[in-house]
């Protein structure tokens, strides 16, 4: 389906003897533009803008004064447009993509509203409300692109090449980062993503799409006024994108083409039902985005999608990406953890706990629920800053360092709760893991160069995939996973990741007995091969005959230390286990 979007460059040819409808066609071109900035924003990163028309304005106002107030080539414009846009799109992503939940829209209306208010009152700079008229016409090979005919092929050519960029971006590194974030930032984090520079370069990517658009706006009408980039704008292309399907391209590009055409059709039709003129068409909108989203709560395409034949994308064949041996003396000190504090309120969660992780070992981290031993991960992890104490990771200090970069450092976790991400299969899940492995910048995803590492990254993750029996539902989507099937997902994706120090958050919970067996000969190979495991887990057989050592907290602090039998033996946990009497 990739290249069948070239077909929209014939439309022109079809529509040539209709005026109108190339002019709606053009239309069309630039509001999917803006669309897919939403696609970037909201269908892969999450995030929702009410700020697009204000980042399309940008555009078409710096193309409209270098060329009206300056007299310079529209082709300079472009370059203004589209810096103007970036810069406006740093400044917005700078102040709220930190912002989570509500705030972040909210903001968003903020800085439309702020700037719709500045365009229309600088009227020395802007024209005002009244605009600024006679932009010059793109030339293009000598050809002057004064129709809409013409237009049309320039408008559709770049709309086409977007779709493409953005096919790669989905189906790279960058894009499952992207929807990784959307589900889970704390699980994206543990694998090596920032998540506040990745989400600003997707704003940032929103906003040069936004200001292309702008700039082919300003171009065609050839007149720039305030009144294209208000909110209602931007309430008008997220309705395009929600109601089309916005976590798809296809599902977006199909909602631009249903809002362009609804809007002209309800412009004709509600004055005549209603006897008299005025903006009713919004109401229109509404009234149809609801019983869309009552009726197809993902939007329109999914409805289409299940009608057409599904393409399976076959398995990797790529050489794997190279494999990241342990390297080190076995029984060196890979991790240490020096008296580690964290409470909550006036509850000590971590009271000072101590404990060394040797290359080649198996440590389990033990105790009755509510003991501490989750928060010890998320400390240990960056997760959480401590009050007190310090950790060191291959004779590092890492203490409060955000989990990405604990993680670039050789450290990686699982969860007590598994965090995958259901959207995604199962490959793609365990590919996730590559991305600290792989260098493939948002320039050559786009541009399509990143291929060859995406091979190799999946075929990393497939390799992964086979050494916890998961490869025969690599294809599968991971929301169809057993519980016990996802905990082994986690693993794999761990081990894709090349990290060295393994932290497994309850891995064996709701694995059956041979699946137990399976994961202690497979942590004990890993072992083996140097990598170094700490696991917390309460199943005692599991523990008991897999652990080189056992520390066992409660409430917060370490009552014990030593192999599996001198644990055992130890009063101390007796207690803390079956609540029997101390002995003095």
């Amino acid at each position: 389906m990739r290249y069948l979007w070239f077909l929209l460059l014939l439309l022109p040819l079809a529509l040539f003897p209709f005026p109108y409808y190339l002019t709606l066609l053009n239309f069309f071109a630039l509001s999917a533009m803006v669309a897919l900035s939403l696609y970037v924003l909201t269908g892969l990163a999450g995030m929702t803008s009410f700020a697009q028309a204000a980042l399309m304005g940008m555009g078409a106002y710096a193309t409209a004064l270098l060329t009206v107030k300056v007299g310079l080539s529209p082709w300079l414009g472009l370059g203004a447009g589209l810096l103007s846009a970036l810069l406006l799109a740093l400044l917005l992503g700078a102040l709220t993509v930190r912002l989570k939940g509500h705030f972040l829209p909210l903001s968003t209306i903020a800085w439309q509203v702020a700037l719709y208010i500045l365009a229309g009152n600088l009227v020395g700079l802007t024209g005002g409300h009244t605009g600024l008229t006679d932009l010059p016409p793109i030339h293009l090979f000598g050809i002057s692109l004064d129709t809409g005919f013409r237009y049309a092929f320039l408008t559709l050519f770049l709309l086409v090449l977007l779709v493409l960029a953005l096919y790669n971006l989905r189906q790279s590194r960058i894009g499952r980062a992207l929807l990784a974030l959307r589900g889970d930032a704390l699980a994206a984090a543990s694998f090596g993503v920032d998540p506040a520079a990745l989400r600003l370069k997707a704003f940032l990517l929103s906003g040069v799409i936004a200001g292309l658009a702008g700039f082919l706006y300003a171009h065609f009408l050839r007149f720039v006024n305030p009144t294209p980039f208000s909110l209602e704008a931007s309430i008008k292309y997220l309705v395009m994108a929600v109601a089309g399907g916005v976590g798809s391209i296809p599902g977006v590009m199909l909602g631009a083409a249903f809002f362009t055409g609804l809007e002209d059709w309800l412009k004709d039709l509600l004055p005549l039902l209603l006897g008299r003129q005025g903006n009713y068409e919004t109401i229109g909108y509404g009234l149809i985005l609801a019983l869309i989203l009552i009726l197809a709560p993902k939007g329109l395409w999914p409805m289409v999608e299940r009608y057409l034949p599904s393409r399976d994308p076959g398995l990797p064949k790529a050489e794997p990406l190279p494999l990241k041996s342990p390297k080190g003396p076995r029984g060196e000190v890979v991790l240490g953890v020096q008296g580690l504090q964290k409470s909550f309120g006036g509850l000590m969660a971590v009271a000072g706990v101590s404990f060394d992780l040797r290359r080649g070992e198996i440590l389990a981290l033990i105790g009755p629920n509510g003991a501490g031993k989750t928060t010890l991960f998320n400390l240990i992890t960056g997760t959480l800053v401590p009050d007190g104490g310090k950790v060191f990771l291959f004779g590092r200090e890492v203490t409060g360092l955000p989990p990405h970069r604990v993680h670039l450092l050789g450290l990686g976790r699982t969860f007590q709760h598994p965090h995958l991400f259901p959207e995604l299969t199962v490959l793609e899940n365990a590919a996730l893991g590559t991305f600290a492995r792989t260098r493939a910048g948002f320039p050559q995803v786009l541009l399509g160069l990143h291929r060859r590492e995406e091979e190799r990254a999946l075929a990393t993750a497939y390799g992964a995939l086979r050494r916890v029996g998961l490869e025969s539902l690599a294809l599968e989507r991971a929301e169809r996973l057993s519980v016990g099937q996802q905990r082994l997902l986690e693993i794999a994706r761990l081990l894709a990741s090349g990290a060295e120090v393994l932290l497994l958050d309850e891995p064996a919970a709701g694995l059956r007995a041979q699946e137990k067996r399976e994961l202690a000969s497979l942590l004990r190979s890993l072992a083996r091969e140097g990598y170094t495991v700490l696991i917390v887990d309460h199943d005692m057989d599991l523990i008991m005959g897999l652990a080189d050592r056992v520390v066992v907290m409660n409430y917060g602090e370490k009552i014990a230390e030593g192999t599996p039998k001198e644990v055992q033996r130890n009063p101390l946990v007796r207690a803390a286990y079956l609540g029997e009497e101390e002995v003095a």
